[in-house]
């Protein structure tokens, strides 16, 4: 991955080159872990994956939090969603949805929409549980909703990925997912990852050249 990815700058950075926003938000690491496989899928392309994250939200509304995470990914930028190739969203389950600080985050992008600047860009979602049923299916599809409301081209993972027969533990066809209590993906996990980042890179450079 790119310096741009996790490199603890403030100031914005400045690339014209197409890249795919890889943007989550993990508190056990299992979500991060995939994000990481997802880039390494994009860039395996030659397109920069750039990673990053949203801080927590509380009714301190984010009071005392430093401006720079300690570790992992920088905080995601509205620029950097504005002016992405292609995104990849990702986010541990919450009662079936994504996480409150995800949503947050998405929910204040309405400038975005009202200016149709994520229109006929790819994206696709991914998510991590710590039980087999703990909703990987409706995180997936619910994330998809404002995406779709952004005007962006879903894309999940085809059946021709053969991981997605085999699999006992993540992986759907709506996206790349992790089950499990620790952070650690199998092959079959990171093999989905690989290929949902692979094919969400190859879309971003089609669109992009249609223009």
């Amino acid at each position: 991955m790119s310096g741009s990815t996790t490199g603890k700058c403030t100031g914005a950075t400045v690339n014209h080159s197409p890249y795919v926003l890889v943007l989550y938000y993990s508190r056990t690491g299992s979500t991060r872990a995939l994000a990481e496989a997802l880039a390494r899928g994009i860039e395996s392309t030659g397109v920069e994956a750039r990673l990053r994250t949203v801080p927590p939200v509380s009714p301190d509304n984010k009071a005392g939090l430093p401006e720079i995470p300690d570790e992992g990914a920088v905080y995601c930028s509205k620029d950097d969603l504005r002016h992405c190739a292609g995104l990849l969203m990702g986010s541990p389950t919450r009662f079936g949805n994504m996480a409150a600080p995800l949503k947050y985050f998405i929910d204040s992008a309405s400038d975005l929409w009202l200016n149709g600047e994520l229109i006929n860009k790819p994206a696709g979602v991914f998510t991590s549980t710590a039980s087999l049923h703990g909703g990987q299916e409706s995180t997936l599809l619910s994330m998809m909703l404002p995406l779709l409301h952004q005007g962006m081209i879903i894309s999940g993972i085809p059946y021709s990925e053969k991981e997605l027969n085999t699999t006992t533990t993540g992986g759907t066809p709506y996206g790349a997912s992790h089950h499990g209590e620790n952070a650690s993906l199998d092959s079959t996990e990171q093999a989905l990852c690989h290929a949902q980042g692979k094919r969400i890179a190859s879309l971003a450079l089609k669109l992009k050249g249609d223009e």
